[in-house]
């Protein structure tokens, strides 16, 4: 039952208390952080289209959204769109956070990469 209650029409027609209210509304009565997430950057995209009130728009539910639920596949997609919602700190926290299994394998090849020496192709090894 993946219905989407908002057509593409409404959200980019409706104003942004409208908009703010319904998709407010229906996160919390369907807890559906991706579906969420969609019409949310749809809002972001009619604020790149010039419609300035939808600047930072229900930045609260977003960040509620990212902190406080499991990482979706679709979390992971939009992560990068809203990271002016966050500051630096919280930001790092979020990476971590949503991406683990990428931050371990940088981290890990940050420390073997530390120990060991390698030596550039332009120069030998021999005495």
């Amino acid at each position: 039952m993946n219905e989407q209650t908002l057509s593409h029409r409404q959200l980019f027609n409706l104003k942004s208390k409208t908009l703010e209210k319904r998709i407010t509304e229906n996160y919390y009565k369907t807890q559906n952080s991706s579906l969420t997430i969609k019409y949310i950057l749809t809002l972001r995209v009619r604020y790149q289209l010039g419609a300035e009130e939808f600047a930072h728009i229900l930045k609260d539910l977003v960040r509620e959204i990212f902190m406080h639920t499991k990482a979706t596949r679709t979390m992971k997609r939009f992560f990068y769109y809203f990271k002016d919602y966050f500051m630096a700190p919280e930001w790092r926290a979020l990476n971590s956070k949503v991406f683990p299994v990428r931050n371990f394998g940088q981290k890990a090849m940050s420390f073997f990469r530390s120990l060991i020496p390698f030596a550039r192709p332009d120069e030998t090894n021999e005495p």
